[in-house]
């Protein structure tokens, strides 16, 4: 038996040591969060963006319903940058591919992420007037809180963690701990990442339960509007779902809430996280397809890709496997050759 055991654990160590090793969980975060600041540095690049319409079509419009401080800042920084938007529109695209290359680089991760979180702070408050959050009628069908918030979240989440950290992980240090770690390891991490979570999930449901987001027509104007712009096929198929879903907007609208509160409230306390991400990721993406019209990107106008993939990589974020005890795990249960 000790001999078996022996040849099992020499097989799992050369299984190990003959892989080159795969980026961790925690740094495919930043990779990907890194491709998602390009895609929008590259969206900001269209032609669009370089005029007046994208000052009056869709900076002012954000000041309306919102309070008049925000409303104010909002329509005097709108003012300010319409004489040369041209000229500060390059600026945007460039410093947000310019996140997204640092993010790409291991040792400008950090320095990327902390202009992330000023400059995405600064596009929620004047580019997007909060999410909508304080106008009353603000529904993560269309993109509330604000896809920059959620960037600031997931960064959070992406931190690069202390090198000691890294080390214990890579050497397997602490092999007795769960498979699955809730959290992402970052600055947010233990129960500040279930906080998080729980506060972006039942926040969002009760964005939903607003008056102005259960009236009957409300899905319906919801999956219409993201009709502007779209190309004819994927007009139509918006078209479709508004037929199909429309008369079944307030219960529909109940339910999607309540597994909104679901996901967060059961992710935060470690109720089958697994089952329950991966719902999370469904929501994202019908989201995102549907009353999101995929953030716009077909239109020509659009900034972002909205929140949808951003939920995405929230969830990738907090679910955290270790691909060094999963390849422990397969090799203590693969059967191991007798003894001739």
């Amino acid at each position: 038996m000790s001999w078996h055991l022996d040849e099992r654990q020499a097989r799992t160590t050369r299984l190990l040591s003959s892989q080159a090793p795969a980026p961790s969980p925690q740094r495919l975060v930043q990779i990907l969060l890194g491709l998602v600041w390009l895609a929008d540095g590259a969206l900001q690049l269209q032609p669009f963006m370089f005029g007046r319409g994208f000052v009056t079509g869709m900076l002012m419009p954000t000041a309306a319903g919102n309070p008049a401080p925000v409303a104010s800042s909002i329509t005097a920084m709108a003012r300010f940058l319409e004489p040369h938007i041209a000229v500060w529109n390059a600026l945007f695209a460039l410093t947000q591919l310019a996140i997204g290359a640092g993010l790409l680089l291991r040792r400008t991760v950090r320095p990327a992420l902390a202009v992330s979180f000023a400059w995405s702070l600064l596009v929620w408050w004047f580019a997007e007037g909060l999410g909508g959050i304080l106008t009353g009628s603000a529904s993560p069908l269309s993109g509330a809180p604000g896809a920059v918030l959620l960037y600031v979240l997931v960064g959070l989440l992406a931190w690069p963690r202390r090198e000691t950290g890294e080390a214990r992980e890579a050497s397997g240090e602490g092999a007795g701990r769960p498979l699955l770690h809730v959290g992402g390891g970052g600055l947010l991490d233990g129960i500040g990442a279930r906080v998080a979570w729980a506060v972006l999930w039942v926040g969002s449901a009760a964005m939903l339960l607003q008056p102005a987001n259960l009236a009957g027509g409300a899905l319906r104007g919801a999956l219409e509007a993201a009709k502007a712009g779209q190309p004819g096929w994927y007009a139509s198929v918006l078209s479709g779902a508004a037929r199909v879903l429309g008369p079944y907007g307030v219960p529909l609208t109940l339910a999607l809430a309540a597994e909104m509160v679901l996901v967060g409230v059961g992710v935060a306390l470690g109720w089958r996280v697994p089952a329950l991400l991966g719902v999370a990721m469904v929501l994202a993406a019908v989201i995102w397809v549907l009353p999101e019209g995929l953030g716009g990107v077909l239109t020509g106008q659009g900034t972002d890709p909205n929140t949808g993939p951003l939920l995405a990589l929230a969830g990738l974020a907090w679910y955290r496997a270790r691909p060094e005890l999963i390849a422990r795990r397969v090799m203590a249960r693969a059967p191991v050759a007798s003894a001739a």
